[in-house]
């Protein structure tokens, strides 16, 4: 197991009983502890928006740089379906 260096903060967090069990279940399976899982989940997630920023100002950029009508529609719906959902 490797040894992590950066500094750590204690958090304490409710989560709904089905989520517990999923993370739990999830940390016997790779043998980790919860801890650690919770730490990977919440990781993954911020990069996940991460990305999905990076996304929505690619598509932005690419609407005020298009000229084509169709292409303006249609970056115009992606847009819209990340911003409203579906």
């Amino acid at each position: 197991m490797a040894v992590r260096s950066r500094k750590t903060v204690r958090r304490s967090i409710s989560l709904a009983f089905d989520t517990d069990d999923k993370v739990k279940k999830l940390a016997r399976r790779q043998r980790q502890s919860t801890s650690r899982i919770l730490e990977e989940l919440v990781e993954a997630g911020l990069a996940a928006k991460e990305a999905e920023k990076h996304h929505f100002f690619t598509l932005a950029e690419r609407l005020r740089n298009s000229q084509d009508p169709g292409e303006i529609q249609q970056i115009k719906d992606e847009l819209a379906r990340m911003t409203f959902g579906s």
